[in-house]
This record gives structure tokens, sequence and C-alpha cells, in this order.
């Protein structure tokens, strides 16, 4: 099976497939899978049995950190809590993000990603300047020699609290997200004035044409509500360009009347929503000696029955906001089951890893249809239970029909970079 393209056309007979991804109304299906060349075909020749392993598509991750990657080593959140990671990083940011360490921890990152099988990613870039001068070169060209193994997109990133003061260099940071071809972001808090804060970022957004990407409500205090005050604001303008807001953890903690209310709003308004399950359990309602209470999820089941396209991603790696992750979207799809509770649920929940993030970012879908690229991965597991029961080191990942080096990078190729 090492390589598919260069054997004729093949069948991958008795593969495990989700119904959700091949048009049927049920939970898993043991079906066939035709390869001619580097796309599926609807009939193959040389028959090859699988044995019931189950296959998906690539993944797209759309909300991660590739710039702040891999500084735990250096850079380790003191206490564990949000704020010791906003300074860590801040104070890391400033005394060591020259292009040349953003470059090789991206690359890294991009190494780790595209061997666990992953094949798209939105990655968010800290923009406060001068950063922004610094990073988002070296993403233009990560992206151009990363072309046809991981399509790549960024967002930029600066506080609200900032925003105002900071309004014309952001709007220098946003014409190098212009001319990169990038979406426009903001991390938002609930300061008085964040509805004019708002209406300023949505008109220097759109005034460049550009897609917009929020941290919203990343904490348990239940009166963050800035996922209403988006909503209501995309409301208000008429705004039609995609919106995607992350984390909303606050819905969680909130009366469950005005937390339902507002994810109608949201529906009402498009939002596509991305939940970062690993960082808001390791960050949320953490406090030292006590053990935690909430899990920092949102409420996804909710969301999705009123139609909001639900995604979940890495977000951060090794870095003060998540000591551990490896841009491993199945281990995303796997924790997000065990602390959102998707198991005894509905039988879609495999496409938020897969069409609902590249629906909210614009990628082509992951496919097992005909005529799609043959990208997919293939696992030694016949059911969820057994897929998500080991890490699935062995997993086969295909590109164009062909199995790639799935070989990790050594952190030891980090260590230079650590010694500050």
């Amino acid at each position: 099976m090492k390589a598919l393209n260069n054997s004729g056309p093949v069948r991958l007979r008795n593969v495990t497939v989700p119904g959700c991804l091949i048009g049927r109304d049920e939970d898993l299906v043991v079906t066939d899978l035709s390869i001619d060349g580097e796309r599926f075909a609807r009939q193959g020749g040389q028959d090859i049995d699988m044995e019931g392993s189950m296959v998906l598509p690539c993944f797209v991750d759309m909300h991660c950190h590739l710039d702040k990657g891999h500084i735990w080593p250096r850079a380790a959140n003191p206490d564990g809590s949000f704020m010791g990671a906003l300074t860590t990083v801040g104070d890391d940011r400033v005394a060591n993000w020259s292009a040349d360490d953003v470059r090789a921890r991206m690359e890294f990152s991009l190494k780790c990603a595209y061997a666990h099988g992953t094949r798209a990613i939105r990655t968010h870039l800290d923009s406060i300047a001068p950063q922004d001068e610094i990073s988002w070169p070296v993403f233009a060209e990560l992206r151009k020699e990363w072309a046809g193994r991981i399509e790549l997109q960024a967002s930029s990133l600066i506080g609200c609290d900032t925003f105002e003061s900071l309004k014309d260099e952001y709007a220098v940071t946003a014409d190098i997200v212009e001319a990169t071809g990038g979406v426009l972001g903001l991390v938002t808090y609930p300061v008085p004035d964040l509805q004019v804060r708002l209406r300023d970022f949505f008109d220097l957004a759109g005034a460049r044409d550009l897609e917009v990407d929020f941290h919203s409500d990343e904490t348990m205090d239940p009166g963050s509500e800035t996922l209403r005050a988006i909503a209501e604001t995309v409301l208000e303008t008429g705004w039609d360009r995609p919106v995607t807001v992350g984390h909303c953890c606050s819905l969680s903690t909130q009366d469950e009347a005005r937390a339902l209310e507002t994810l109608d709003l949201v529906a009402k308004a498009g939002i596509n929503i991305v939940s970062l399950p690993m960082c808001n359990l390791y960050l949320q309602d953490r406090h030292g000696g006590r053990t935690p209470r909430n899990r920092g999820i949102t409420l996804v089941h909710e969301m999705v029955e009123r139609g909001i396209n639900v995604s979940f991603a890495s977000d951060n790696t090794r870095d003060p906001f998540y000591a551990y992750g490896d841009l491993d979207m199945l281990e995303v799809l796997r924790q997000a089951v065990r602390i959102g509770h998707l198991d005894h649920s509905r039988l879609d929940w495999p496409q938020a890893v897969l069409g609902n993030p590249a629906r909210a970012c614009g990628f082509a879908a992951p496919s097992l249809a005909p005529g799609a690229p043959a990208d997919f991965i293939v696992f030694k597991a016949r059911s969820w239970t057994e897929l998500f029961a080991r890490p699935q080191s062995d997993r086969m990942v295909f590109r164009a029909g062909e199995a790639i080096d799935t070989k990790l990078p050594d952190y030891s190729e980090l260590d230079h970079l650590m010694d500050t």
C-alpha cells in the first residue's frame, strides 16, 4: 500500500468509514473505496482487503498558534493560569521572536501536523508591532514552501483592550494582512466600550474586504458576554463576510436561558464557532490547591442544534497556554468526544474536524468521494472505541494516493532555540 498511485487502480475492500462522510445516515459503515492514481474513483482494479480498518480524510485544523508553539522549555507558565500565559508569552515574544526563531518553530509544528495527517491549517499570529513585520513575512514564505502539503491561512491577533489606542498601528497591520491574503483577528474582553471597538474593528476589516476571526470569552466569568456583542454587531451592521469566534467558554457558566438566547443571535448572524477543548480544559477554572469544577468547553451540543457551524481545533502546542499537544487532530477529536460527551449523540461529529472547519475557512472540503484527492488516513481500528482507546501512532497517511513518511521530528531540533 505504500504507493497506490504507481500500482494502477485499486479497491480498498472492507474499510470502516463514518456514514456522515458518504451520505449515509449511519454511525459507521463497512464499505469499499476505489483509488485511481492521485484521486478516489468510482471503480477500482486490484483488491486490497483492509480487514475493517477505519479510513478518514485528512484533517483541517482551523485554530492554532504556530508562532507560539514549542517555547515551553524556555518560557514555561509559572502557575498554569491564563494571566501567567499572557505574561510569559509577551515576555518571550519581546526577547526571542526573531524571524529565524519563529520560522524554526513554525516549521517544526508543520512537520508534526503533516505527519499526523493534517492537510489545511489556519494559524493565528501575534501581530502587535513590530512583531507583525517579522512573523507575517515568515508565514508567507512557509505557505509557499508547504504548498501541496498543507494549505495555510493566517489571522492576525491583537487584544481589544489595546485596539483603540493602537488603531492606527493596527491599520498598518491590516494592510499587511490584506497584502498576504489573511484574516483580521481580535481578542475580545468585556471592556465598557466594546461595541464601539467592535464597530471600528469591522470597519477596518470591511475597508479591506477581510474575513474576521475572534478569540472571545476565554474565561469562566459568566459576566463575559463578548460573543453576544459580536453577534449583535454583525446583525446591526449587516456584515456579510465570514465571521469565526473561538473559545466562548463563559457560556458554560451563564444562566441557561441567557446563554441560549445568545446562541439564537449567533445562529441568526451565521457565525462559525470553533471550540478548543484541550487548551480550555488546561487553563480554565484553575486555582492552586483546588480541584477544577468546570471543563471550559463551550455549548457545542446546543450550538449544532441551532444549525451553528461548530468545529474543534488544536489551539496552542507546548507553550504557556497549553503545555502539551502535537497538532494531532485525532487527539483533538478524541479529547473533544471525552470532554464534551459527544458519544451517544449525533452521528456527524467527525465533520467538526473535517468539513465544518473547511467550510468556515473556505478550504476545499475533505472527501472520500470519487474525484476527490486521495488524501486520507488509515487507522488499525474498526470502531470508535478502538480508535479512541489508543494514540494510533501506527496510522498510515496517504497524500495523492501515496503513503507519506509519518516519522515525527525530534524535539532536539529545537534545542538551539532554548538556550536564550
